[in-house]
């Protein structure tokens, strides 16, 4: 769950910019009233009617018991409803009192068993390859300084800082650094 509140000082961040369309299809999709889906959310009726118009605010928090009452996931409720699927979501999460605070979720991929936390350097010219993983099992990398290029099956990925990148683990890949310099990027490995 997300336990952060927004600033008071601060506008509507982008997290919410598609949730009212997205709830308002869900809760359809469910064939929910508006005042059964407060009932099962403990969210008021009027809170809900705000979110699907557009002229109302909400904590993550309470974003997250609304997804859980629609049995979906608080990316699900986040996303551009364009958007194919949750690798790319981008989307301002949470904005503090300070412009250097702020929280961006970036992308999800589903997780069974658990998520493992890695940081990685690779020097000049330096390449690591990888066998395939089990076929549930992705990467989830955000490149600090230099560049990465991660070759998939999909081709080159070319990742520059302060970007990232979430693909399928489950077939042959390498890390490689494509820049002069050290490459410094945060590796989650999901399964």
């Amino acid at each position: 769950m997300h336990s952060q509140e927004e600033s008071a000082d601060r506008s509507r961040p982008d997290v919410l910019a598609h949730v009212g369309t997205n709830l308002r299809r869900m809760r359809q999709e469910k064939d929910l009233s508006q005042s059964a889906l407060a009932e099962k959310s403990g969210i008021s009726r009027r809170m809900i009617v705000g979110l699907e118009s557009g002229e109302a605010n909400i904590s993550l928090s309470s974003l997250d018991r609304l997804a859980a009452a629609l049995d979906v996931s608080f990316s699900e409720m986040v996303r551009s409803p364009d958007a194919p699927d949750n690798r790319r979501i981008g989307t301002l999460a949470w904005a503090g009192a300070h412009p250097d605070s702020h929280a961006t979720l970036l992308g999800t991929t589903p997780a069974a068993r658990e998520a493992e936390l890695w940081l990685w350097s690779l020097g000049e010219g330096e390449r690591y390859p990888a066998e395939a993983d089990a076929g549930h099992w992705h990467e989830m990398l955000f490149v600090i300084e230099g560049t990465l290029v991660v070759e998939t099956t999909e081709g080159a990925h070319v990742v520059e800082p302060g970007d990232y990148l979430i693909f399928s683990s489950a077939r042959p890949y390498v890390f490689s650094n494509g820049s002069a310099g050290n490459v410094r990027f945060v590796r989650n490995v999901v399964f």
